[in-house]
């Protein structure tokens, strides 16, 4: 139906830079809006970045600044992390939101996630 694939996660240094990518593939007719979340152990999932239909972004306050998102085309987001802190450390997850695909389905998929590991 769906497939959600993440990749880029790593370790870095404090002050480094990752970029992560989602390919979302399938028989997709529409993707309504794309974005990454992440979770930390022990903390509830939480908005990174989404990117909507018509190019409209929203970003949480503690990655303003510093983190990009990007559609790079109709199945595809990429999301640059400059300046990353030890905080940032968390598994992170590509979302396709409003999703219509097969022959008449609608919904959401997610990634399996990838790791983000930020220490010096």
């Amino acid at each position: 139906q769906v497939q959600v694939v993440e990749s880029g996660g790593g370790l870095v240094q404090p002050g480094g830079s990752l970029r992560l990518s989602c390919a979302v593939s399938g028989s997709i007719s529409r993707i309504n809006g794309m974005g990454w979340y992440r979770q930390a152990p022990g903390k509830q999932r939480e908005l990174v970045a989404q990117v909507l239909r018509g190019g409209s972004t929203n970003y949480a306050d503690f990655v303003k600044g510093r983190f990009t998102i990007s559609r790079d085309n109709a199945n595809t987001v990429s999301l640059q992390m400059n300046s990353l802190k030890p905080e940032d450390t968390a598994v992170y997850y590509c979302h396709a939101a409003g999703v219509w695909y097969g022959l008449s389905r609608f919904g959401d998929f997610w990634g399996q996630g990838t790791q983000v590991t930020v220490s010096s």
